[in-house]
């Protein structure tokens, strides 16, 4: 498999808020050594996460194995996870708020008008 250099349009700093909180997770879960550095595995799973690359294919650009890298997207979702706030906290935040923006994919449509019935 041929690897290239490749830019992903997240800030250094998502990088470095990822980096610390996967730094501080070992420490107290109690994980053995990493093969690469939690920035490394921070990139990895950003990687992955915004760009949908494989494991297959993250793996050979950075020299670990397909278990290594599922493990180290598993850990950093889970360090993600930990973070987000519960059902009804955001429940109780979306009520006091005008409105709220949910993540989450955007499907193009050809319906421009709202008084045209949709015919299928």
């Amino acid at each position: 498999m041929l690897v290239y250099p490749s830019s992903i349009n997240l800030s250094c700093r998502t990088l470095r808020f990822l980096a610390e909180q996967r730094t501080a997770r070992p420490q107290k879960i109690g994980t053995r050594w990493r093969r690469l550095p939690a920035a490394r595995q921070a990139l990895l799973a950003l990687v992955h996460l915004r760009c949908g690359d494989t494991y297959a294919q993250l793996a050979a650009g950075s020299g670990i194995e397909i278990a290594t890298v599922f493990r180290y997207i598993r850990e950093a979702v889970d360090v993600l996870a930990t973070l987000a706030p519960l059902l009804v906290a955001a429940m109780e935040t979306i009520r006091e708020k005008a409105f709220v923006i949910l993540g989450g994919t955007l499907l193009p449509i050809d319906r421009i008008a709202a008084d045209t019935p949709y015919y299928s």
